[in-house]
């Protein structure tokens, strides 16, 4: 059994499986997931688990070359986004309209579905290389 780390057996074969640029999403629950995209369920009640708390479990495993968020949260979400930007203030973050953020879910190698039910709390996680 692992005694660190991610523990749940999904998100950590998703990791161990990227390659430089794969991308993982982590989601809002109201995102619109395709039907044939892996789609990961870690949500348990509206707000559980949140948004921040699944970002930070899977960046802890994962090397991060940047990240992309929809241009809609800066607005909608000021909170959100603040306290991301200031999470990951060394990490490069791209912004994209939030359809062109939709357009891309088929592209990710899985989306991690929160129990996050604020406005545009959705990320485009792109995979580093630790070398």
């Amino acid at each position: 059994m692992k005694k660190s780390g991610i523990l749940n057996r999904d998100i950590a074969a998703v990791l161990a499986r990227l390659g430089h640029t794969d991308t993982v999403i982590i989601a809002d629950c109201g995102l619109p997931i395709p039907e044939d995209t892996r789609c990961i369920d870690v949500s348990l009640t509206i707000g559980t688990p949140s948004f921040t708390s699944v970002l930070k479990a899977v960046t802890t495993d994962m090397e991060l070359e940047k990240m992309t968020l929809a241009n809609e949260m800066k607005d909608t979400n000021q909170s959100l986004h603040n306290e991301t930007k200031g999470q990951y203030n060394n990490i490069p973050i791209t912004y994209i309209p939030h359809q062109e953020l939709k357009s891309k879910l088929k592209e990710a190698k899985a989306i991690i579905r929160t129990g996050e039910a604020t406005p545009y709390a959705n990320v485009i996680l792109h995979a580093g290389v630790i070398f």
